[in-house]
């Protein structure tokens, strides 16, 4: 039997191989599964990250429930349809927008102002008649707001608003 030369070189080679799986291994094993660290995504860090996102809606959701005694109707920019009774009263904060589509309501001001009328580029003062179909701006949250003449009164409303009786 022909017995085989080992080299330096070929030794050196085959130490340094073991030497670098092993190395690989060590440093495989420290590394905590399901963290950011991981490059495998273990179910158990999916099932949380979810609960952690389905935690944050239902926060946001029972942040913004409706029957509440004011309204918002400022998520998602939509225009509310509000009805009111004769003699209630639509307190509105400032930069809420009125449309009047129906009935008689006239105009609540407070010491500073009244109602901005965008379409008629008017001001609209205390017992003035709301017009129909025109944007209503209230300017600042003083008490401005609207009253109802008739019990047919509907509102388009987007912002945040209180309803007195």
């Amino acid at each position: 039997m022909a017995r085989l030369k080992k080299s330096p070189a070929l030794t050196f080679i085959i130490v340094l191989i073991v030497l670098l799986i092993v190395g690989q291994v060590v440093y495989a094993n420290t590394k905590e599964p399901g963290s950011s660290e991981d490059p495998l995504v273990t179910l158990s860090y999916v099932e949380q990250r979810i609960e952690q996102v389905r935690f944050y809606i239902d926060e946001k959701l029972s942040s913004s429930q409706p029957g509440q005694p004011s309204g918002d109707s400022t998520k998602g920019g939509s225009l509310e349809l509000v009805y009111l009774s004769t003699g209630e009263r639509l307190i509105a904060d400032a930069g809420t927008e009125i449309i009047l589509r129906a009935g008689n309501a006239v105009a609540i001001d407070s010491h500073r102002g009244g109602l901005s009328d965008v379409t008629a580029a008017t001001d609209i003062r205390m017992n003035q008649q709301i017009p129909p179909n025109h944007l209503i701006i209230v300017p600042r949250e003083d008490g401005r707001g609207v009253r109802a003449l008739t019990n047919d009164v509907i509102l388009l409303v987007r912002g945040k608003y209180t309803i007195e009786k």
